[in-house]
């Protein structure tokens, strides 16, 4: 399972914080990609504007979205900001 740590914009469209997404269907780690999918599919279509221009680090690293996340990597899906 992967932890899932929503911030500013995300956390308020998804409406949480914080979740936790499971394996896929096979048991396989899903790939950055496939996790955008999930919370896409929870979280419906306003999230899924928001997720677009999100940064997605797992564990601190940013991921192709081709690779698979890694079982018990935290997720931090981080809006643009502004500021100085």
């Amino acid at each position: 399972m992967n932890r899932v740590r929503l911030f500013a914009a995300a956390a308020e469209a998804a409406g949480t914080d914080t979740v936790t997404l499971t394996t896929t269907p096979d048991g396989a780690p899903p790939t950055l990609a496939g996790l955008r999918e999930q919370l896409a599919e929870r979280f419906g279509d306003d999230f899924t504007q928001v997720l677009q221009r999100c940064a997605v680090l797992v564990d601190g690293a940013r991921l192709a979205d081709d690779e698979p996340v890694p079982t018990d990597a935290t997720v931090d899906v981080l809006p643009p900001f502004a500021g100085g």
